[in-house]
């Protein structure tokens, strides 16, 4: 199952092996979910209260963002963690499809991962925050001088710095 699959049969009500209703239409809006999936957990996504959290491997960021693009979802933000010890930090990537709330989650262990910035403008700023705040390159995107600390160094004052 492609991601394009995955998120059509996450947000979609009908069985599985159906075609949702936005492959039907495009403009069907989706009416909220008020019961959670009683299918058994085969599906490459798991519903953590309002979020339906996909798992992302073998993806990159910017192949789930053109997938949301082209499925029309709405960018929403970046959520940055630093990981304990030297795991990394985690970035989380949350979109809007037809009021649901979708989750994308990555690991990165070497501190960068692509921008996405030139598929989805509304990326710009939330990328610049996170690599000023945790020091996250986004390959790919120049970067201005820093908007909340200019002269300082990214990452000094979000990130906990591992002891060697």
């Amino acid at each position: 199952m492609n991601i394009l699959e995955s998120v059509l049969a996450a947000t979609s009500d009908t069985a599985p092996g159906q075609p949702a209703a936005s492959e039907s239409s495009p403009e069907t809006r989706l009416e909220p979910r008020t019961e959670p999936r009683t299918e058994p957990r085969t599906q490459p996504w798991t519903r953590q209260g309002a979020v339906y959290w996909f798992d992302c491997a073998g993806l990159t960021v910017r192949e789930v963002a053109q997938a949301m693009n082209s499925l029309r979802a709405r960018f929403i933000t970046i959520t940055a963690y630093q990981l304990p010890g030297t795991e990394g930090t985690r970035l989380e990537y949350h979109w809007d499809l037809a009021g649901r709330l979708l989750g994308f989650p990555f690991q990165l262990a070497a501190n960068s991962i692509e921008s996405i910035y030139d598929l989805c403008e509304a990326a710009d700023w939330i990328e610049r925050e996170v690599h000023e705040g945790f020091a996250v390159d986004f390959t790919g995107r120049e970067y201005e001088p820093l908007l909340l600390r200019e002269g300082d160094t990214p990452g000094v004052n979000l990130r906990e710095e591992v002891k060697k």
